[in-house]
């Protein structure tokens, strides 16, 4: 019998996805641990209090993001036996759910259908504040590195240098079940708006602790503690010991997944990390002070 059958309800299974935020300090990642809070276990109780009794729930994410981690775009899965359609799911999820995590939109599709393996792509996003005094609103969101001015145009020139078919297991954390490290980077973006900058990377596949790692090496490349051949040597030789720090959590988010058809309304999929922004009225005086060592 099917796992997510029970004894005494033989109708077929309904494939159900989902949209879905979630605040990473909240949780230790998505997957599900023994004796820690997780997305899926929170998610799974919800769903099994709507199913019919004795209905075991398995749901499945595009990516499995790590302990602290954001996420504004998250798609997952699961097999429904109950009678709730498949746009209701969203509303009745959420009544059911923490606050820490809501569901944007969900449908039902095809049982072949799958939130991982039918993926094409994930797209991360990393905040960094780069300004001199801390901000106790921007802490949860984004990584404080206040010392230097991080150059965002080196940044940018050396990570656009990595788009295409490419091994970069040397971004990769030990303990990974991957065969290989290879991967395609489809599009990168590194934007400064005043103390504020934003480094987007998309890829078919992200290996394990890859975007916290490549984000720490484009740091050290920014405050000028490596150059860029140093980091370009470090990623075609893939030299995992060159990379020294990787980001912190906090500032990381999964932006989107992408389909080869879009599956739900762009306003519920897209986009929907809203954009940090600080007023700097200024722009030489913003400059001139990373003349001297800041304070947190």
């Amino acid at each position: 019998m099917p796992r997510w059958q029970s004894s005494s309800w033989s109708e077929p299974a309904r494939r159900i996805a989902l949209v879905l935020q979630y605040w990473g300090p909240a949780f230790h990642g998505w997957q599900r641990q023994c004796n820690a809070p997780s997305v899926q276990a929170e998610l799974e109780h919800a769903i099994t209090a709507l199913e019919p009794p004795g209905t075991t729930v398995r749901s499945c994410a595009a990516g499995r993001t790590d302990r602290g981690v954001h996420a504004a775009g998250q798609v997952a899965h699961f097999d429904s036996c109950g009678s709730i359609p498949g746009h209701r799911w969203a509303a009745a999820l959420n009544g059911r759910l923490p606050h820490t995590i809501r569901v944007l939109a969900s449908r039902e599709l095809p049982g072949h259908w799958h939130a991982c393996h039918s993926a094409v792509y994930r797209r991360y996003r990393y905040t960094i504040y780069n300004g001199c005094q801390p901000n106790l609103f921007l802490a949860p969101l984004s990584w404080h590195r206040y010392r230097t001015l991080l150059d965002a145009e080196l940044m940018a020139s050396c990570l656009r240098e990595l788009h295409g078919h490419h091994e970069l297991d040397a971004f990769q954390k030990a303990g990974s079940g991957r065969p290989d490290g290879w991967t395609t980077v489809r599009d990168t973006v590194v934007q400064r708006q005043g103390d504020l900058l934003v480094i987007e990377v998309e890829c078919s596949g992200f290996l394990y602790g890859m975007m916290r790692l490549l984000v720490g090496q484009l740091v050290a490349l920014g405050e000028g503690v490596i150059s860029a051949d140093d980091f370009r040597r470090c990623w075609r030789e893939r030299r995992r010991d060159d990379v020294k720090e990787a980001a912190p959590p906090q500032g990381l988010c999964l932006l989107r997944v992408g389909y080869r058809t879009e599956l739900f309304e762009r306003c519920a999929w897209y986009d929907c990390l809203p954009w940090l922004r600080l007023v700097v009225p200024n722009p030489p005086a913003h400059q001139a002070r990373f003349g001297r060592r800041c304070s947190p």
